[in-house]
């Protein structure tokens, strides 16, 4: 069993995609507090929710654990009067099956406005989540979002850590350089042309990159360390506690990249207990 208080990898840590309802809320506020101290006076960055209708294709292990279908509770115990008076008032009846609708979930991104004007929205930030990727529903209403934000000459950054769906980038596919198109991928689409995309290399082999947000036309970029980010979410979350690096991550990584993993960890992990 091998585990870390601290992230053990230079770059994205694919363990952490198990866990990504809570990773998702940290990089999004965080991400938020660290663009705000950097923000012209009259621009504020700002944590919005919308709602998605989620709806699971098949019985896959992602999608049960994106949304729970039903939660149970603790409640006090009832004594054994009270449910035999229970039972009694009411007694068991045939049940009848329906289909239900699995809830919408929540979801978060960081818009910049401008307030000044109208509260204009400049920039939007997006980390993609499960819900805009794994069926074609979801993908359908994040490419709606996405086409409104690019029309209305928002600028847009998307940062997909997930390595599983469907491909939801407003840069096309078949636009990236192969070597750029997993297993993570990151993009800026800026207002002043639209009809370009500014992509990074994102992988768990190197540092994720500094990104640079764009503003209004007439003011510099702000930045965004993304790494920094990830490491920061890890160590408040406490995964050192749950991450079992001896264990292949879901989903599942190629061997190849599953060897090198393995072989870095030990690495860290020898060069730890000699520092000892």
């Amino acid at each position: 069993m091998m585990r870390f208080n601290t992230n053990p990898l230079p770059g994205m840590n694919p363990w952490l995609e198990a866990y990504w309802g809570d990773i998702h809320t940290k990089l999004t506020t965080y991400a938020c507090d660290y663009m705000q101290r950097q923000l012209p006076s009259d621009l504020q960055a700002r944590v919005e929710e919308y709602l998605s209708v989620y709806e699971a294709e098949g019985d896959t292990e992602s999608s049960r654990r994106i949304v729970p279908d039903v939660q149970i509770v603790e409640q006090p115990d009832l004594s054994a009067s009270a449910t035999a008076v229970v039972t009694e008032a009411f007694p068991s009846s045939e049940s009848v099956i329906i289909r239900r609708r699995t809830p919408p979930q929540t979801l978060r991104y960081i818009k910049i406005v401008d307030v000044k004007s109208n509260r204009r929205v400049v920039t939007v930030i997006e980390f993609i989540s499960m819900a805009n990727k794994a069926t074609e529903k979801g993908r359908r209403q994040y490419f709606a979002k996405q086409q409104e934000l690019i029309t209305a000459g928002v600028n847009l950054v998307e940062i997909d850590l997930l390595r599983s769906g469907g491909w939801v980038m407003a840069a096309q596919k078949d636009g990236y350089p192969p070597t750029l198109q997993g297993p993570y991928r990151i993009s800026v689409v800026r207002a002043t042309s639209p009809e370009d995309a500014e992509i990074y290399r994102a992988t768990f082999l190197a540092p994720l990159p500094t990104i640079r947000i764009p503003l209004r036309e007439t003011d510099n970029d702000i930045q965004l360390p993304l790494q920094a980010l990830v490491n920061s979410a890890y160590e408040s979350g406490r995964y050192g506690n749950d991450v079992d690096y001896s264990i292949m991550p879901e989903p599942s990584l190629d061997a190849k990249d599953f060897e090198w993993i393995c072989e870095y960890l030990k690495s860290v992990a020898d060069a730890a207990s000699v520092r000892l």
